[in-house]
Parts: C-alpha cells; sequence; structure tokens
C-alpha cells in the first residue's frame, strides 16, 4: 500500500489492474476531500488527464469530480480558428 498525500493508503497494484479493489465506493466525505484536492491541483496547472494517470482514476471522473465541485475548467487550448486565406 502507498500513502497519499491525503494520508490515507491505496493499494497501487490493485488501481494499476483495475480490479473491484479499484472501484469501490467513496463516501461523501472522502469524495469532497478528493473534489478538493483535485480541484486545487488543477487550479496550479495540472491537466485533467495528469490527475487522472497520477490518482489511477479515469479521466471522465475526473472530469466530474471538478465539474461537480465548482471548479472553473480551462479550454482546450490550442487555435479554435483557420487564418483567412490571404
Amino acid at each position: 500500500m502507498a500513502a497519499t498525500p491525503d494520508g490515507s493508503e491505496r493499494d497501487e497494484d490493485a488501481r494499476a489492474a483495475g480490479t473491484a479493489a479499484s472501484r469501490r465506493r467513496m463516501s461523501a466525505d472522502e469524495r469532497a476531500a478528493l473534489q478538493q484536492r483535485l480541484g486545487a491541483r488543477y487550479g496550479e496547472g495540472s491537466s485533467i488527464r495528469q490527475l487522472a494517470g497520477e490518482e489511477g482514476l479515469s479521466y471522465g471522473f475526473v472530469h466530474r469530480l471538478l465539474s461537480e465541485g465548482g471548479t472553473a475548467l480551462r479550454g482546450r487550448g490550442g487555435s479554435t480558428r483557420r487564418r483567412a486565406a490571404s
């Protein structure tokens, strides 16, 4: 087991393998703490993909947690328009 930044432990092997142990239900308090922690890290510049990979969670779950927690999500980045032909 490995300690996470908040002091809780997680089973690295179970998370990496995607087993049932990595998919246990979170309590409301655990979910709120995770929302706060991920929201703070996202606000510091981490991407959703980075957060998901580091926590062993899916992109969609991290996105949903951030949205539900009221975190303002950044745009996708890059140019969204093509330059007009000259």
